[in-house]
Protein backbone atom coordinates (compact mmCIF):
# COMPACT_ATOMS: atom_id res chain seq x y z
CA UNK A 1 0.00 0.00 0.00
CA UNK A 2 1.40 3.32 -0.97
CA UNK A 3 0.53 6.49 1.16
CA UNK A 4 0.61 9.41 -1.69
CA UNK A 5 -1.00 12.16 0.19
CA UNK A 6 2.04 11.64 3.50
CA UNK A 7 4.92 11.17 0.54
CA UNK A 8 4.13 14.71 -0.65
CA UNK A 9 3.88 16.26 2.85
CA UNK A 10 7.03 14.39 3.79
CA UNK A 11 9.19 15.52 1.20
CA UNK A 12 8.04 19.16 1.78
CA UNK A 13 9.43 18.62 5.23
CA UNK A 14 12.49 16.92 4.08
CA UNK A 15 13.23 19.77 2.16
CA UNK A 16 12.64 22.43 5.15
CA UNK A 17 14.94 20.01 7.75
CA UNK A 18 17.61 20.72 4.57
CA UNK A 19 17.07 24.49 5.00
CA UNK A 20 16.81 24.90 8.17
CA UNK A 21 20.20 22.18 8.61
CA UNK A 22 22.32 24.60 5.79
CA UNK A 23 21.42 27.46 8.36
CA UNK A 24 22.42 25.91 11.16
CA UNK A 25 26.04 24.49 9.65
CA UNK A 26 26.29 28.13 8.29
CA UNK A 27 26.57 29.57 11.89
CA UNK A 28 29.22 26.20 13.31
CA UNK A 29 31.45 27.24 10.65
CA UNK A 30 31.37 30.69 11.31
CA UNK A 31 32.28 30.37 14.75
CA UNK A 32 33.78 26.80 14.83
CA UNK A 33 31.19 25.48 17.22
CA UNK A 34 30.76 21.68 16.34
CA UNK A 35 28.53 21.35 19.19
CA UNK A 36 26.00 23.89 21.49
CA UNK A 37 25.76 27.38 20.53
CA UNK A 38 27.80 30.69 21.42
CA UNK A 39 25.73 34.06 22.90
CA UNK A 40 24.45 34.55 19.19
CA UNK A 41 21.02 34.66 19.68
CA UNK A 42 20.41 34.33 15.97
CA UNK A 43 22.69 30.82 16.04
CA UNK A 44 20.90 29.63 18.95
CA UNK A 45 17.23 30.25 17.43
CA UNK A 46 18.69 28.64 14.23
CA UNK A 47 19.44 25.69 16.37
CA UNK A 48 16.32 25.79 18.34
CA UNK A 49 14.12 26.24 14.83
CA UNK A 50 15.99 23.03 13.37
CA UNK A 51 15.58 20.78 16.52
CA UNK A 52 11.90 21.58 16.72
CA UNK A 53 11.15 20.43 13.38
CA UNK A 54 13.20 17.56 14.04
CA UNK A 55 11.07 16.96 17.83
CA UNK A 56 7.50 17.64 15.91
CA UNK A 57 7.43 16.59 12.29
CA UNK A 58 8.34 12.63 12.73
CA UNK A 59 5.26 12.00 14.79
CA UNK A 60 3.11 14.04 12.66
CA UNK A 61 4.51 12.40 9.85
CA UNK A 62 4.36 8.98 11.02
CA UNK A 63 0.31 9.79 12.00
CA UNK A 64 -0.13 11.02 8.65
CA UNK A 65 0.54 8.17 6.93
CA UNK A 66 -1.08 5.68 9.81
CA UNK A 67 -4.46 7.35 9.06
CA UNK A 68 -3.66 7.10 5.16
CA UNK A 69 -2.64 3.62 5.55
CA UNK A 70 -5.88 2.74 8.08
CA UNK A 71 -8.66 4.12 5.36
CA UNK A 72 -9.13 8.20 7.39
CA UNK A 73 -10.64 9.93 3.57
CA UNK A 74 -7.74 11.25 1.72
CA UNK A 75 -8.74 14.86 1.90
CA UNK A 76 -8.81 14.69 5.82
CA UNK A 77 -5.41 13.50 5.63
CA UNK A 78 -4.44 16.15 3.05
CA UNK A 79 -5.71 19.03 5.12
CA UNK A 80 -3.83 17.78 8.40
CA UNK A 81 -0.92 17.76 6.33
CA UNK A 82 -1.29 20.87 5.06
CA UNK A 83 -1.54 22.45 8.93
CA UNK A 84 1.76 20.31 9.77
CA UNK A 85 3.68 21.57 6.94
CA UNK A 86 2.04 25.25 6.97
CA UNK A 87 2.59 25.68 10.92
CA UNK A 88 6.24 23.83 10.51
CA UNK A 89 7.36 26.54 8.41
CA UNK A 90 6.14 29.36 10.20
CA UNK A 91 7.33 28.20 13.26
CA UNK A 92 10.87 28.12 12.15
CA UNK A 93 10.11 31.17 10.04
CA UNK A 94 8.84 32.76 13.57
CA UNK A 95 11.54 31.39 15.55
CA UNK A 96 14.41 32.84 12.95
CA UNK A 97 12.82 36.18 12.44
CA UNK A 98 11.96 36.85 15.58
CA UNK A 99 15.72 35.49 17.25
CA UNK A 100 13.53 33.35 19.51
CA UNK A 101 11.64 35.53 20.91
CA UNK A 102 7.64 36.31 20.61
CA UNK A 103 6.43 36.29 17.31
CA UNK A 104 3.09 35.99 15.52
CA UNK A 105 4.48 33.72 13.01
CA UNK A 106 6.05 31.24 15.51
CA UNK A 107 2.75 31.18 17.81
CA UNK A 108 0.38 30.63 14.86
CA UNK A 109 3.18 27.73 13.84
CA UNK A 110 2.47 26.09 17.21
CA UNK A 111 -0.99 26.21 17.04
CA UNK A 112 -1.20 24.93 13.62
CA UNK A 113 1.41 21.84 14.62
CA UNK A 114 -0.96 21.31 17.70
CA UNK A 115 -3.81 21.41 15.63
CA UNK A 116 -2.67 19.09 12.92
CA UNK A 117 -1.90 16.47 15.84
CA UNK A 118 -5.03 16.56 17.40
CA UNK A 119 -7.23 16.55 14.22
CA UNK A 120 -4.97 12.92 12.89
CA UNK A 121 -5.10 11.94 16.77
CA UNK A 122 -9.24 12.18 16.19
CA UNK A 123 -9.16 10.98 12.40
CA UNK A 124 -6.99 7.68 14.16
CA UNK A 125 -9.21 7.51 16.71
CA UNK A 126 -12.48 7.53 15.23
CA UNK A 127 -11.50 5.80 12.17
CA UNK A 128 -10.67 2.65 14.75
CA UNK A 129 -14.03 3.34 16.39
CA UNK A 130 -15.63 3.29 13.01
CA UNK A 131 -14.21 0.13 11.80
CA UNK A 132 -13.74 -1.81 15.27
CA UNK A 133 -16.30 -0.75 17.20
Amino acid sequence: MIVPVTAVFAAVTGLLLLVLSTYVVRFRLQYRKGMGVTDDRDFEAAVRAHGNLVEYAPLGLLMLALAELNGVPGYLVYWAGMALVVGRILHAWGMISGRGGTHKARMAGIALNWLAILMTAVLLLWNVYRVYG
